[in-house]
């Protein structure tokens, strides 16, 4: 990892920290994905986060409250690390454990990254594992074209064939 990729990865480790002392047992899993997982981040990038819970409320403002209360005691770190020309902020998705039972296109590239950063149990390493024997099994590959990547997930696939993954 370089230095950018090292400060979105320290500041993405002391929030799994934090929501693991705000939320306790609440807290499920946390994964780091994107550009900071990747180890392409830049000095302005997100952080792009997945905050898995046993229980939240239903309206997502509301979990992006909690989200926030909980990340303010973050506020100084990135106030000094907006002093040293890094303008990250964090992109959470806030899920139910049984919302993150379910197969998102966003855990395709998850499946390729290290980003679990927080994961009580092994659920959410449960999920990626499940995903990548299903991709292995349909052959699936992760394709680039130009600076832009996509997923072949069914390479022999014949017009009319239906298959989930």
């Amino acid at each position: 990892m370089g230095i950018l990729e090292t400060v979105h990865y320290w500041l993405a480790r002391r929030l799994a920290e934090v929501l693991h002392q705000a939320w306790g047992e609440n807290l499920v899993s946390v994964v780091l994905y994107g550009s900071a997982a990747r180890g392409t981040a830049r000095r302005d990038s997100d952080i792009d986060v997945l905050v898995i819970a046993e229980r939240l409320p239903q309206r997502w403002h509301e979990r992006l409250d909690l989200f926030r209360k909980a990340g303010e005691v973050l506020e100084p770190e990135r106030r000094k690390l907006r002093e040293e020309g890094y303008w990250v902020d964090f992109s959470p998705l806030v899920w139910t454990r049984e919302e993150a039972q379910h197969t998102s296109r966003l855990y395709l590239d998850m499946t390729l990254e290290e980003g679990i950063l927080f994961d009580r149990g092994g659920f959410f390493a449960g999920v990626l594992s499940r995903l990548r024997e299903r991709l292995a099994r349909l052959g699936a590959v992760r394709r680039q074209v130009g600076r832009k990547w996509y997923w072949d997930l069914k390479p022999d696939y014949r017009y009319g064939e239906i298959f989930e993954i």
